[in-house]
């Protein structure tokens, strides 16, 4: 799921460890910060989310990673970018970013 909301004034960083995501580093390839957000111990299911600076405006990219990919190397998995869990995740960030 993409979504949109207004730059605040806080670092990025600050904003998603207030929302319970961990940073994972920059994606090389899109320049995008990484985040994740686990839901229980064991690590899976997982909220990832990529993150873009344009201009004013920081765009989301939110999906639900339910299980680890199959095999090792390959970067596949049964990531979930819609359904009511991501969309009340996404309503969740952008309720707690309107605020600061």
């Amino acid at each position: 799921m993409r979504f949109v909301v207004k730059k605040p004034g806080k670092s990025i960083v600050f904003l998603m460890r207030r929302l319970l995501y961990s940073p994972k580093g920059i994606d090389e390839k899109t320049g995008e910060m990484k985040f994740t957000r686990f839901l229980d111990s064991s690590g899976y299911p997982r909220f990832h989310l990529f993150i873009k600076e344009s201009g004013n405006e920081l765009i989301f990219s939110l999906h639900l990673d339910q299980k680890k990919p199959s095999y090792k190397g390959v970067p596949a998995h049964s990531g979930e970018y819609e359904g009511k869990i991501v969309e009340q995740e996404a309503e969740r960030i952008k309720s707690i970013i309107s605020y600061e």
